[in-house]
């Protein structure tokens, strides 16, 4: 990884990460459906990233971060803070070469994301459900054990794992119009930005966000940083800050960034599994609602769109109380 004043992945870094995380992830499959392809008027092509390890696109980037510590920082193990798909990537990730990691979750955290962090064998400290809890208890573990903080998204190595889901998707249907992917943090947007940049640079890039958690879209507007303030989404992934790397990486390599309902963000997840009969979270219905909002704008297009994930509550499903 090249050392400057962006840490900006470059092609190189991206193909590196790809050959490094070969052995320990999925190459997911890129699915078509005539029926979305006609209530779209335009060419769909999905990057199903729900059938990844760990059900999400996050696995790639905590495995290339994991696998480019050297040996002694390997021995201390990794750590973060999320209550959510990293979690579970950053432990299934360490349990993959046999090194500790160390997860700290809000104590409101969803039973399902921790048992299943504890399932791949990371070790949970409770925290209250605040960031400064968050950062607080993880600077108190970091201490501690000596272990490496591997953030989930504003990190040069986690951008560039992320961004062979695109790179993928590239090799696969190289004529592509525009590709899409959902925006919270950002590493899936920034990595698919700049996979496009290197690989397709014909293509456009186009974020999509919620309405009620429209930071990047008003940060990406305004040229200026907008934080995300109590979002109220039911796209849970999607509910986090820009970070300082992946902020600037947008800002030059996305197109556009857009926003969708919350009730057409049901509608997609509920279209994509009644009619391709697979399992898709919220947050990755969103790029597929940008279409149904507005048909006019992608018609005729080859479109690739990233499913980020697949980590549902069957229990809670969107649609149960409509």
């Amino acid at each position: 990884m090249k050392e400057n004043s962006t840490l900006y992945p470059d092609s190189v870094d991206i193909l590196e990460a790809a050959s490094r995380i070969d052995a320990f992830i999925n190459h997911t499959p890129v699915m078509t459906s005539h029926y979305i392809d006609g209530i779209s008027d335009a060419h769909i092509f999905f990057k199903c990233e729900n059938f990844q390890k760990v059900g999400a696109f996050k696995a790639r980037g905590a495995t290339n971060a994991i696998l480019t510590l050297d040996a002694d920082q390997q021995a201390f193990g990794v750590a973060t803070h999320s209550s959510g798909n990293h979690a579970q990537a950053l432990s299934w990730a360490a349990s993959r070469v046999n090194i500790p990691s160390y997860i700290v979750m809000p104590s409101n955290s969803s039973r399902v994301k921790v048992d299943a962090v504890k399932g791949y064998g990371g070790q949970i400290t409770f925290c209250k459900p605040t960031l400064k809890a968050r950062e607080d208890t993880l600077k108190k573990i970091l201490k501690e054990t000596g272990a490496t903080e591997i953030h989930s998204y504003n990190h040069p190595r986690i951008i560039a794992g992320q961004a062979t889901a695109a790179l993928e998707l590239i090799k696969e249907v190289n004529d592509l119009d525009i590709i899409m992917a959902p925006v919270g943090g950002g590493g899936l947007l920034s990595g698919t930005a700049l996979a496009t940049h290197y690989f397709l640079p014909v293509a456009e890039v186009i974020g999509v966000e919620p309405e009620q958690a429209n930071d990047a879209f008003l940060s990406f507007k305004s040229k200026h940083f907008v934080p995300s303030r109590d979002p109220k989404t039911i796209a849970d992934g999607l509910r986090t800050s820009l970070g300082t790397l992946t902020y600037p990486i947008i800002l030059d390599h996305v197109h556009a960034i857009v926003t969708v309902s919350e009730e057409n963000i049901v509608k997609a997840m509920r279209t994509i599994w009644e009619r391709m009969k697979i399992i898709i979270e919220p947050s990755s219905a969103v790029p597929f609602a940008a279409l149904l909002e507005n048909n006019s704008r992608f018609a005729g297009k080859r479109i690739g769109l990233i499913i980020s994930g697949g980590n549902v509550d069957l229990d809670n499903l969107p649609w149960i109380n409509l």
